[in-house]
């Protein structure tokens, strides 16, 4: 196998970036027709941390963060690090030492399907990270593997500067070519939804505005009486 650190220049249009930035991670997922997202196991390590940048992508040996290191140089300010391994792991291949290097470099956050340690610390450095798991189980820096190279990240598809959206509700990857249109759909999305909380809040039932009495009454579901159940 041959391993590599891809020296990627790209980087998707920082006002693309910008305009999706405040969306969450369920209407970008929605507006892409429901792809792109990852594994509900990746979980942000800390209520109410939100991200959105664009991948520096790292497959690592699991039990090994030497790839994670050499990914460090290649983070640009406002990048994403997605790392995952060649195979499951949940050691903690991450913590305070190695976020304080990608802070350095203004990264904004770590995507990791694997574990993380120093949780408190991570915390308290307000480093965003989504994770797998949370273990104290320490690694190596031995094995090779590969930095900026298409990866499955948690059943996600992830490329680098693909765009990486990440809130309380999970992890969703946004392909590079495809990001004006996704901005777009969740502007439209956005737009659409605002107008049906408008609509249920004063009162209209989702049985009408989604007109479900009628498929309710394909599906054989019918309306009797208290006193005509058995």
């Amino acid at each position: 196998m041959n391993h590599v650190v891809v020296r990627v220049e790209r980087r998707p249009p920082a006002e693309l970036v910008e305009r999706l930035a405040p969306f969450p991670v369920a209407t970008v997922h929605e507006a892409m027709g429901r792809r792109g997202l990852m594994k509900p196991y990746m979980r942000s390590i800390r209520p109410g941390a939100r991200l959105c940048g664009p991948a520096v992508t790292v497959l690592s040996h699991p039990g090994d963060n030497l790839m994670m290191h050499a990914a460090v140089e290649q983070c640009r300010p406002g990048d994403v690090l997605v790392v995952t391994t060649t195979s499951e792991s949940t050691d903690g291949m991450f913590g305070e030492l190695l976020a304080t290097s990608l802070r350095s470099r203004g990264v904004a956050g770590l995507v990791i399907e694997a574990g993380v340690r120093d949780v408190a610390e991570l915390n308290d450095m307000d480093f965003p990270v989504w994770s797998r798991a949370v273990s104290a189980q320490g690694t190596v820096k031995a094995t090779p593997g590969s930095v900026n190279v298409p990866v499955v990240a948690a059943g996600a598809h992830v490329s680098p500067a693909d765009l990486v959206v990440a809130d309380d509700d999970g992890v969703v990857i946004v392909p590079a070519g495809e990001l004006a249109a996704v901005v777009d759909a969740a502007h439209r999305r956005e737009a659409l939804e605002a107008e049906k909380r408008a609509t249920l809040a004063a009162g209209t039932l989702g049985l009408d505005l989604y007109s479900l009495r009628e498929r309710l009454t394909a599906l054989g579901v019918r309306y009797v009486d208290e006193e005509e159940t058995p």
